[in-house]
């Protein structure tokens, strides 16, 4: 992982590569402009973890993969929905142990129900496309509603979509504006055992506002693949150690809490996309040539 620490290895190197939970900061980016760095390739969408301030102060150029595979975060994201309703994970453990009884397994139909899709770029338009295969409403929020969203897609303020949803998927930036969007004035908005699903940016989520409302009963599901803390958690085996972090291990004690390691980009074609993808932006850098997904101080080229 990209730190501080590690930093000094890229000494001599003209770029690094860099995935969303490597530290990007001004001192890291300093040290490795310092060491001789002018580009940093990132191979994610995402690029909150970067100070692009910093970047351009020193003359460096910062790129990303802006579109690998839509497809495989939005189905990472139907996967939770029917994982947490069906209790799925509960039901393959117990039939493992020998134990066929039903109680705390009960689901609910999606047909008719609403899922409300906070974030409507491609991930989030494919996952309501998807979702609405099931037979649900939905409903979405969005400050730029994207003019490709089919006639389906029904766009409410916030508020709104927080009453009428039985489903809420987030799919957003963070950015200053989502940072702990879900907090808890908005939970109290939603309806008694909403099911909440996060594979976007962990800090969207106030985690502690969602533990409190787990245990109120308020939040009925919740699923997620991304985790505000995460850094220091998720691409690691920590199974031989304690885990230091409180917070996410009184979100594993709930039952009804479907936890996955940012995983959901995780799929072949994503993975050839990412590659190619990063390759091309080094090529284009170096040569001066072709496209390049250039991210220049929070914009895009």
């Amino acid at each position: 992982r990209l730190t501080e620490d590690t930093a000094p290895l890229a000494k001599g190197f003209d770029g690094v590569c860099a995935f969303v939970n490597d530290c990007l900061d001004a001192a890291v980016l300093h040290q490795l402009h310092n060491n001789g760095t002018s580009l940093v390739a990132l191979r994610s969408a995402g690029f909150n973890h970067v100070d692009l301030a910093a970047a351009e102060r020193l003359g460096m150029t910062v790129v990303r993969v802006p579109a690998y595979s839509p497809h495989a975060v939005a189905e990472h994201a139907v996967a939770l929905v029917l994982s947490l309703n069906r209790m799925t994970y509960r039901a393959y453990n117990r039939v493992r142990e020998g134990n066929f009884a039903l109680d705390g397994l009960l689901g609910f139909d999606l047909y008719g129900k609403t899922v409300g899709v906070i974030g409507t770029g491609q991930i989030g338009l494919i996952f309501a496309d998807i979702m609405h295969g099931f037979g649900c409403r939905i409903v979405a929020s969005d400050p730029f509603p994207n003019p490709q969203a089919k006639p389906f897609v029904e766009y409410l303020p916030l508020e709104a979509l927080y009453a009428q949803s039985d489903i809420i998927s987030l799919h957003c930036p963070l950015t200053p504006d989502t940072n702990h969007l879900i907090d808890a004035d908005a939970i109290a908005q939603m309806k008694q055992g909403v099911m909440l699903i996060n594979t976007g940016r962990g800090r969207v989520v106030d985690t502690q506002a969602v533990i409190a409302n787990l245990k109120n009963g308020k939040i009925g599901h919740l699923g997620l693949d991304v985790y505000e803390e995460e850094e220091q958690l998720f691409f690691e085996d920590l199974s031989h150690g304690v885990i230091d972090d409180d917070q996410f291990m009184r979100l594993t004690t709930f039952h009804n809490v479907l936890i996955t390691g940012h995983q959901a980009f995780f799929t072949t074609e994503a993975l050839t996309n990412i590659a190619e993808t990063t390759l091309a932006n080094i090529d284009a850098f170096e040569s001066g040539s072709g496209t390049i997904h250039r991210v220049v101080n929070a914009k895009l080229d």
